[in-house]
């Protein structure tokens, strides 16, 4: 028995060494054929695109596919006497009701807000030359008593046309070619979207008939893999990454259409211009948390200031109101607390993913971030509790020290150090 310990704690040493010099091999690969990987890793995510779509645009229908399928079944189970038929039947209508619900609302949101959008951007366009006139002639009333502010306007106005047809000359017309390139190379992006985005929705109708078949082949994987216990941990941490993000994306997206209807409904009694296009940026920005009410209302009250800058000073307050209501009432009352992250991890884990994925990234962040957080919190917790210490976090906060004494942990405070300081600086003075 001893003999077979020994090369058990050999053979596990051997496996542990062996392990580490292929993951360094790994890392060192990885590294010195960066780009190789780069390049595997754009085309195999082309490839799958088309199902990544199809993923997304099936998840976010699952809750009015299941919520439709349920209420369809209980209409045809009085009616029929073959239940699996009822069932198939309002499977099948479900699904095929939840896509055209989803075209129904992309449609109905299309029609009445592009309209207004091209019109009021249409709006820009023609009264642009106007508005530039406008503020040539407030300018020159206001400069006309002012001959050296006058000058300085002249020469930056001067250096302004000097260096944009330096840039004209130098870098735009020389690049015309590597320009009409890149919209080309745009337009086929955007075909190419447009195909992957219809395929998706093919496979979304797939995924969506087979989703319970689906989990439960994922569910039989698992725990063919892992342990039973690790296994229900794992399942368990499936189930918060889905209502970590399903709760936090419809919130958002319920919250963020609340806003823009409003900022439209009060914009409209204040009579500001382009009213429908800034409530449109203003309701999709603010799907980003924290800095969306800034990326919106900042090229907004801009383009609001061309027009009037009092009606600018009014758009101002508005946004500022909405954001004070947003943030303080609607929406604590439609997310709550849904992600448990405090206000500066909740800026982490925009700054990071939005770096890291743009602007679908600054979405995503932050539950992605709090799935993150919890997973790091269990592993510690655990960990904790194998070393038998406690783990409530308020005790850490003034931990000095973890002494054992007698068998138990005692754990050491400042206040306890101060204390006994002091009592041994009486001690030595006595």
């Amino acid at each position: 028995m001893k003999e077979n310990g020994q090369v058990k704690k050999y053979l596990y040493k051997s496996l542990a060494g062996a392990g580490s010099i292929i993951i360094c091999i790994i890392v060192f690969f990885a590294m010195y054929r960066f780009d190789r990987i780069v390049a595997a890793y754009n085309l195999i995510k082309g490839i799958l695109m088309p199902f990544i779509y199809g993923a997304v645009i099936a998840y976010l229908l699952t809750p009015v596919c299941n919520f439709i399928e349920r209420n369809l079944f209980r209409f045809f189970r009085n009616r029929m006497k073959n239940q699996k038929k009822a069932h198939s039947i309002a499977g099948a209508a479900g699904i095929g009701l939840s896509i055209l619900f989803g075209l129904l609302v992309i449609y109905l949101l299309l029609a009445m807000v592009l309209p207004q959008v091209f019109a009021s951007i249409g709006s820009i366009v023609t009264g642009f030359p106007s508005m530039v006139n406008k503020w040539s002639a407030w300018i020159q009333n206001y400069l006309q008593d002012n001959e050296v502010i006058l000058n300085y306007v002249n020469q930056f106005m001067d250096t302004v046309y000097t260096n944009v047809e330096t840039w004209l000359e130098t870098k735009l017309l020389p690049n015309m070619q590597t320009i009409v390139s890149g919209v080309s190379a745009g337009l086929l992006s955007a075909i190419a979207t447009m195909k992957n985005i219809l395929i998706g929705l093919i496979a979304a109708v797939y995924m969506m008939g087979n989703r319970r078949k689906f989990a439960a082949q994922a569910k039989k994987l698992i725990y063919s893999i892992f342990k039973v216990s690790h296994a229900n941990a794992i399942l368990d941490e499936c189930r918060l990454i889905d209502r970590m993000f399903g709760g936090f994306i419809s919130g958002k997206v319920i919250d963020s259409l609340i806003i823009g209807c409003l900022c439209f409904f009060f914009m409209s009694i204040l009579k500001l211009p382009y009213t429908m296009l800034i409530s449109v940026v203003v309701g999709v920005t603010n799907i980003i948390p924290f800095f969306g009410p800034y990326i919106g209302a900042i090229p907004s009250a801009i383009l609001v200031l061309t027009v009037n800058p009092m009606q600018c000073l009014y758009f101002l307050i508005l946004i500022l109101l909405l954001q004070q209501f947003d943030g303080n009432f609607l929406g604590p009352k439609i997310l709550g607390n849904s992600t448990g992250l405090s206000s500066f991890w909740v800026l982490f884990s925009i700054l990071v993913f939005g770096g890291l994925m743009g602007f679908v990234g600054m979405i995503i962040g932050v539950p992605a971030f709090a799935v993150i957080y919890d997973l790091v919190k269990k592993c510690s917790n655990y960990l904790l509790k194998q070393k038998k210490l406690t783990t409530d976090t308020l005790v850490y906060q003034e931990l000095v020290s973890v002494e054992q004494e007698g068998g138990e942990l005692r754990y050491i405070q400042n206040h306890d150090r101060a204390a006994e300081e002091a009592e041994e600086k009486q001690e030595e003075e006595a």
